[in-house]
């Protein structure tokens, strides 16, 4: 592999790490929220079955999406659905916040049995599975052809790259979680910059979709520019930098006082 392509691929995939260890660490807080009611062995068990499920949707995902990538229909979901999880979840965090944390007040008393909880977890895997997949194909997807055999739609290589971050995103989500996790209660804004960068990620899928050659809204080498590939990357480490400078340190005292209220 000549070095310009390895280093393409190396860089991809530090970012692919970078952007599943934040959205591990968003999945992890969900599932601890959804099973902390239970006893601390039934608990422990739906995390487990919880981490299970989410090592096969997402694979499973992984595979469906492989044969699929190159069908424009399928691209522009990804992109729409990109798109939307991004917005939704920044509406969410930014406008209904306090509204949100009423409704799951009203929603504590409602306490769900061992396997209801199961079932809840492995939905949620199956949504952080598309979510994850989605957003590392439409990363990877413009990258150069390795020569490696293809695995489903993809060439080889990129399908390795995706197949590392996914995993790697697994293993943040078992392991290193909650380091993930104080790191965004520190800084909050680095959540919001987050999905800021899995709907800049969806517009990359959508210039992908639109340099489709059955569409042809864009010219097809557009996608595959290096002006294009220089913008995308300078706005999203814009975007990094911007959630990580902007967003105001929690001090211990801010700290205890959430805790407490």
């Amino acid at each position: 592999m000549e070095i310009s392509l390895l280093l393409e691929y190396s860089w991809v995939l530090l970012l692919l790490i970078l952007l599943e260890g934040l959205l591990a660490a968003d999945n992890a807080l969900v599932l601890a929220i959804m099973v902390k009611h239970l006893p601390e062995e039934e608990r422990k068990k739906a995390l487990f079955y919880g981490l299970a499920g989410a090592f096969v949707f997402r694979f499973a995902s992984l595979f469906a999406i492989s044969f699929l990538v190159g069908v424009w229909q399928v691209q522009a979901i990804g992109t729409l659905y990109l798109l939307f999880i991004a917005c939704n979840h920044i509406f969410r965090k930014v406008i209904i916040k306090k509204a949100e944390g009423k409704t799951e007040d009203l929603k504590e008393g409602k306490k769900s049995s061992f396997w209801v909880t199961v079932l809840k977890v492995e939905l949620a895997d199956i949504a952080f599975a598309v979510d994850s997949i989605l957003a590392a194909v439409a990363l990877a997807v413009v990258l150069p052809d390795t020569g490696l055999p293809h695995i489903g739609g993809l060439d080889g290589g990129k399908f390795l790259v995706i197949f590392t971050g996914g995993f790697i995103g697994l293993v943040i989500m078992r392991f290193a979680a909650t380091l993930f996790v104080k790191l965004l209660h520190a800084r909050p804004g680095l959540e919001i910059a987050a999905f800021m960068i899995v709907g800049w990620v969806g517009v990359k899928l959508a210039v992908y979709t639109l340099s489709h050659p059955e569409l042809a809204v864009l010219p097809e080498a557009f996608a595959k520019s290096t002006g294009w590939k220089a913008t995308f990357y300078v706005v999203l480490i814009f975007i990094a930098l911007g959630g990580w400078f902007l967003s105001k340190e929690k001090t211990i005292e801010e700290e205890r006082a959430n805790q407490s209220a």
